[in-house]
Parts: structure tokens; sequence; C-alpha cells
């Protein structure tokens, strides 16, 4: 059974860098696909990053060059590092995951083909301007 539980949101200004994490249990195999995404009330979920487990990193348009996911499989950690945050980057974020399948990334910096069966419970990430 895959868990995760996401830790590290809080409020910033506009400029700053928050680092979030995602401990993960269960996840590990030959394929995964471990990724984050973003939503708030009223706004379509939005995936943010992902990262397969040949190493591949993948990442919407609107967060390329200020966001990093990383996997720290020792600790089983999956983090994302965000700096450069903007008010528009204001959003509960989720990390997600899917087993037996790398990332599948649909193109153009818009999200995977990916079914993630598994999700944390969320972290809430606030910038003001």
């Amino acid at each position: 059974q895959v868990q995760l539980v996401e830790s590290g949101g809080g409020s910033v200004q506009a400029g700053g860098s928050l680092k979030l994490a995602c401990a993960a249990s269960g996840y590990s195999g030959s394929r995964y696909c471990l990724a984050w995404f973003r939503q708030s009330s009223g706004k379509e979920r939005e995936g943010v990053a992902a990262i397969s487990s040949d190493g591949t990193t993948t990442y919407a348009d609107s967060v390329k060059g200020r966001f990093t996911i990383s996997l720290n499989n020792a600790k089983d950690i999956l983090y994302l590092e965000m700096a450069g945050l903007k008010p528009e980057d204001s959003d509960m974020y989720f990390c997600a995951a899917d087993k037996g399948i790398l990332c599948l990334p649909r193109g153009n910096g818009g999200g995977w083909y990916n079914s993630f069966g598994w999700w944390g419970q969320g972290t809430q990430v606030t910038v003001s301007s």
C-alpha cells in the first residue's frame, strides 16, 4: 500500500523559496512515477512536476526553471524545491504516485497520461505580493 504525506508548505513573499517534502512508502519497484500537483478551490488541478524511476523529470511550462523535483531514494522522500515564487503559485500542493509504469508526459508541458492512484493530503503554499 502506497502512503504519501506532504510537508513544508507555508507563506512566503513573492520571489521567495520553499521546499516541499513528501514522505513516501510502498511506491518502489522497477517502474514508478511520482509527481507533484497543485489545486485550489474553483481551479482545475494542475500537474507541476514528475519524476520517473529512471530519473527522468518533467515540468509544467509554468514552473520550468523555477521548480526542481527530486527523490531521495535512501530516505523515500520526494522533494519539490520552489524558487522565484509568484502569487499565482499559491495553491494546495499534493504528491501522487503511479506504480508499474514510468511517467508519460502529454507534451507541451501539459501533465501526464498516468493514472495516479495514490495521493497525499496536501500542503498549502501561499505567496503574497
